[in-house]
């Protein structure tokens, strides 16, 4: 890629987010709405609020309540859906209670949540984990479903070890399903830690944006709504990097594949003309023809 291109690309992605922020700007600046002050007061106000006066007592306390709900998910998303994938009984027996507990929405679970684990912050990072381990878990299992049968069985007649098959055929072959699900889930945590700390809550940035509008302290209010988006929009960006490291392997197979399509889908060269063939030019041997030795 060029740097014009990149510059393009760059251009781009900036572009509407710099417009619908500038136009925001000039409409509330002649607004005069006690509901959407001006952009100037938001920053001010972002500023003083953020930067860093409650960080370490709003925005380090939902970080951590996040990161341990998320892992949590991972951890028994990928466990459990890498089991269901493999056997097929277990899978047709779990079918049903998966389907029910994956179509209960999380927020409605909070009284619950509240009754089994308090007020602190065992019962959020549950509402999270419960919320996130969906997308996750059933991208596992249709990952490993996706799995060549060609692969296991081959596996199977050159004896290697279950855990060998484990982690270098089953998990990277589930690895790009796993991780789309991941991604979802970052996004849905992100959601329902915001609710989660609105209930029953002292701390947190879902409580400071609530205890912020019943006090009709606006401009407060939406620094925090834009510091959540500001969260989700880094938490994905590091995620797209951590995936591109981790999945380097598919994306550059993917890339292969479309070169390969573009070269067969493109133009062929026009053959040269029969008096300019060189004349000591052998025919092509075909590979299959070039040695009857199997390969060892």
């Amino acid at each position: 890629m060029n740097a014009a291109s990149r510059a393009g690309t760059f251009l781009a992605q900036f572009l509407l987010p710099v417009a619908v922020v500038v136009g925001y700007g000039l409409w509330s600046s002649q607004a005069d709405s006690f509901y959407f002050p001006p952009l100037q007061e938001i920053g001010e106000t972002f500023a003083d609020t953020w930067l860093f006066e409650r960080v370490p007592v709003d925005l380090l306390p939902s970080l951590g309540r996040l990161a341990a709900g998320y892992v949590l998910a991972v951890v028994v998303g990928v466990g459990v859906g890498l089991a269901l994938g493999l056997w097929r009984i277990a899978r047709l027996a779990s079918e049903p209670v998966v389907e029910f507990l994956r179509a209960l929405p999380a927020p409605a679970l909070i009284p619950f949540a509240l009754l089994l684990f308090g007020t602190g912050n065992n019962s959020k990072v549950f509402i999270i984990a419960l919320g996130t381990v969906w997308p996750i878990l059933l991208n596992t299992i249709d990952g490993v479903r996706g799995l060549e049968s060609q692969q296991l069985d081959m596996a199977r007649s050159y004896r290697i070890p279950p855990r060998s098959v484990l982690l270098h055929i089953i998990l990277p072959a589930a690895s790009p399903r796993i991780f789309a699900g991941m991604r979802t889930s970052l996004s849905i945590g992100i959601i329902l830690m915001v609710i989660s700390e609105m209930v029953a809550s002292d701390n947190g940035v879902g409580y400071f944006i609530l205890q912020s509008q019943r006090s009709f302290r606006i401009p407060e209010m939406w620094t925090g709504i834009v510091l959540i988006g500001l969260v989700g929009f880094v938490l994905n960006w590091l995620f797209l990097r951590v995936e591109a490291r981790v999945l380097f392997w598919h994306r550059g197979a993917r890339g292969l594949l479309r070169e390969d399509a573009g070269g067969r889908a493109g133009d062929a060269p026009a053959p040269a003309p029969a008096d300019e063939a060189a004349p000591d030019a052998t025919p092509a041997i075909p590979p299959t023809a070039r040695s009857s030795r199997p390969v060892s």
